[in-house]
């Protein structure tokens, strides 16, 4: 009768071990932007790169993406926070190779394929521009539900754009996970990477 109780006790013990562990395991992750798991944020974006390939979350698999709306006449939020990003692949080093940033360009009627590439690359190599017709555009921001709008300027051609400055990560199944304020740190943004990588 011991020996049942026993073996009954050391079942029971490594039974609970393994709950524990599990429960460890799927704790829930604490971010510095907001927790936006499950919301479905941008979730029908179809828009092609500057070479001309359609982009979707599918192809979001594998890496943890950082999506971002501006435009490359953008005076200072969008080489800001692109800045801020370059710096967060320093900051992630190795673990960068596992990291790709988007910039949908807000402004295509000036955002050529060629001016796209430049500018994101002259932040970072590895850094894509995503770049649709006006109706490609308004989906995906619907689907971010993000606002973009042109903004006069003192000529036609001087035009400004507003829109929204914040940077939704994916994780590496292509599930928008956090929103983070686009004037976070670099070392804000890659804490918030890293636990999704």
């Amino acid at each position: 009768m011991l020996k049942r109780v026993s073996r009954w006790f050391d079942f029971s013990i490594v039974g609970l071990m393994v709950g524990l562990l599990a429960a460890c395991s799927s704790e829930p992750v604490e971010f510095k932007g907001s927790d936006v798991s499950g919301t479905g944020l941008g979730a029908e974006l179809a828009m092609p790169d500057t070479t001309g390939k359609l982009r979707t979350p599918d192809d979001f698999k594998g890496k943890v993406s950082v999506v971002f709306f501006g435009f490359t006449q953008c005076p200072d939020v969008c080489p800001t926070a692109l800045a801020e990003l370059a710096q967060t692949m320093h900051l992630l080093g190795d673990e960068a190779d596992n990291v790709q940033v988007f910039l949908i360009s807000v402004d295509p009627e000036r955002d050529t394929p060629d001016v796209l590439t430049a500018y994101v690359n002259a932040f970072h190599p590895s850094f894509t521009g995503l770049r649709g017709s006006p109706e490609q555009l308004h989906k995906a921001a619907q689907s971010f539900r993000a606002y973009y709008a042109k903004a006069p300027g003192p000529t036609p051609e001087q035009y400004t754009m507003d829109h929204t400055a914040s940077f939704y990560v994916f994780d590496k199944k292509g599930e928008v996970r956090v929103l983070i304020p686009g004037d976070a740190s670099a070392d804000d943004i890659a804490s918030d990477i890293r636990q999704l990588l």
